[in-house]
């Protein structure tokens, strides 16, 4: 049984509220000379985290968006903790202190931005799939992972390269193809998040998730959007001419980088972002707490 109209509407308000604190914490990137890194960096990880299990508490009861929380931390956390040390699935790498707390070398907050991304990468996946509202049957089984992990990957397109080379989050050793990050992280971000996704979507499988209100649906879509549209803000300092260097060696124009992420941003991210929209206004009325 859904929300009654009441606490759909303080439901709304909560999560609307956890996207206009992101929305600053992406502002706040403007800053980064005047506000400390951390800060920012929270502001970036926390929201999605909380909008998540918020948002997918609804669809799926707290057991359910609990196991795709454990699913999704300990999936991550796993390859994560392998790559760091073998360099297997994302290359050799390591993390510097830009994001805080580390346990076990992992930073703690890495592993809340799985989470937060993950679940919208999912609901996008969910509205270009079919219902969202709908059972998880047949092809869709193992079609909607594979395009939730698409989502996803294209997230970290557009936003590695200046986590890794401009604010030195984390340190590529060799450095890469793709603005000095390796094309194998990539592929490593593909079969992590497809893991865990096809792991819930067995455990969804056959299972009716909780109807959530047309309006509802709106907010991750909103959410993943204006991800996409943060990017876009890191064009406006001035980085003419500015260069930097990755740990092998090799130069690259700070510009260059930034051009590469907003256009992934835009025609990628923002792609999705419309695919979905487009999809959520084409559903049958109503999807209502009330049904």
């Amino acid at each position: 049984m859904g929300l009654t109209k009441r606490e759909d509407a303080v439901t709304r308000h909560l999560l609307a509220g956890l996207l206009f604190i992101y929305a600053l914490g992406r502002i706040l990137q403007l800053y980064a000379g005047q506000v400390p890194t951390l800060i920012i960096v929270v502001l970036h990880v926390v929201p999605p985290a909380i909008f998540a299990l918020l948002h997918g508490s609804l669809l799926y009861k707290p057991r359910g968006m609990l196991l795709f929380f454990a699913l999704c931390l300990g999936t991550s956390t796993f390859f994560e903790s392998l790559s760091l040390r073998t360099g297997f699935p994302f290359g050799h790498y390591y993390f510097t202190d830009v994001m805080g707390p580390k346990l076990f070398q992992l930073p703690v907050l890495l592993a809340l931005a799985y989470v937060g991304m993950c679940y919208l990468s999912w609901v996008i996946a969910l509205l270009l799939t079919g219902r969202p509202n709908e059972t998880i049957r047949g092809k869709r089984v193992l079609l909607l992972p594979l395009i939730a992990s698409c989502i996803m990957v294209a997230w970290d397109l557009s936003m590695d390269p200046v986590w890794a080379n401009i604010d030195h989050a984390w340190v590529w050793r060799d450095g890469g193809a793709y603005f000095g990050v390796p094309i194998s992280n990539f592929l490593g971000w593909l079969l992590t998040t497809y893991t865990f996704y096809q792991l819930f979507a067995f455990y969804m499988k056959e299972r009716k998730p909780v109807p959530v209100a047309s309006s509802n649906w709106i907010l991750p879509i909103c959410f993943y959007g204006l991800s996409a549209a943060g990017n876009v803000l890191l064009l406006i300092p001035s980085t003419a001419g500015a260069v930097v260097t990755d740990h092998s060696g090799r130069r690259w124009m700070v510009s260059h980088i930034l051009f590469a992420c907003v256009f992934v941003s835009v025609f990628v991210m923002g792609g999705f972002t419309l695919f979905a929209s487009a999809r959520l206004s084409r559903l049958p009325p109503p999807l209502s707490a009330d049904d």
